[in-house]
């Protein structure tokens, strides 16, 4: 339980008597601080600003220089190369490179493959087939009883997988958040793939720039409306970590019982007297 599950007492209550009620300000403040606390996790989780442009920049740089030339191979070495420009950006400055790294693998798959073929509407195929498998693997698994969402975002609020039988008004806002997602993304791949077989280069490149954010944003909003109106998370961290804080003053017991010697659990513990 965590301090914001635990009724609030006065502190002149005495023992057997009923708690008070927080306060409603209070009470006010400790959701408006529950919403921070999400907002905060969405927008790591999720890479924030800086991670969407570095999601945005390449792809929008391969369409505007093959909308202009219609080479393949100049719009996918610029696309290549802004991308590890940015990684190389955040390996200087020292940042997390995890969303700088997965917008080059997207990027570096998408030339190799568009290379291979020939065809320059293949730079967006790899991408746009991940993006249908993950819509469907979030519905999946909001189906299954294992949220996507949850499990992405259980380690960054410190509760791992508690949600899934301790703290089920969350896992309903989990499984609701994940029904959004696979929805979205699979509504937006739904008018992509038409435009991939039967529009041409330019089209299916713009139109994939303008849904690169809104769908994304859309999605983010509504796990926080979700999250915000579920339970607060179960700190399975703070839980550990108290456990170990008994044990320890449990065991600094015994040993002053037994007259100060220190307990062992070792092929030592035979010196004891």
């Amino acid at each position: 339980m965590t301090s914001v599950d635990k009724p609030t007492t006065a502190p002149h209550d005495q023992p057997g008597t009923t708690p008070a009620p927080a306060p409603a300000d209070d009470r006010d403040a400790s959701r408006a601080a529950e919403r921070k606390v999400t907002e905060a996790a969405l927008f790591d989780a999720f890479g924030g600003v800086r991670g969407t442009v570095e999601t945005i920049l390449p792809g929008l740089l391969f369409v505007m220089i093959y909308t202009i030339n219609q080479d393949l191979h100049v719009s996918a070495i610029a696309a290549l190369g802004v991308a590890l420009l940015l990684v190389a950006v955040r390996l200087i400055r020292r940042d997390t490179v995890k969303h700088a790294f997965s917008g080059v693998f997207g990027v570096a798959v998408g030339v190799a493959f568009s290379m291979l073929t020939g065809n320059a509407k293949d730079f967006y195929l790899p991408g746009m087939l991940y993006g249908t498998g993950l819509g469907l693997a979030y519905v999946v698994s909001a189906v299954a009883g294992y949220p996507l969402i949850g499990l992405i975002l259980g380690p960054v609020f410190k509760e791992n997988l508690s949600w899934r039988k301790r703290n089920p008004g969350r896992k309903k806002a989990y499984v609701k958040a994940s029904y959004a997602w696979g929805l979205i993304f699979l509504a937006k791949y739904a008018i992509l793939f038409p435009l991939y077989f039967w529009g041409d280069t330019e089209q299916l490149g713009w139109v994939i720039i303008a849904l690169k954010l809104p769908p994304m944003l859309l999605a983010v909003y509504l796990t926080w409306v979700f999250l915000s109106k579920a339970p607060p998370p179960i700190d399975v961290f703070a839980e550990m970590e108290a456990a170990e804080k008994a044990e320890a003053a449990e065991k600094a017991a015994r040993e002053r019982e037994l007259g100060g010697e220190p307990l062992t659990d070792g092929p030592t513990s035979h010196r004891r007297r």
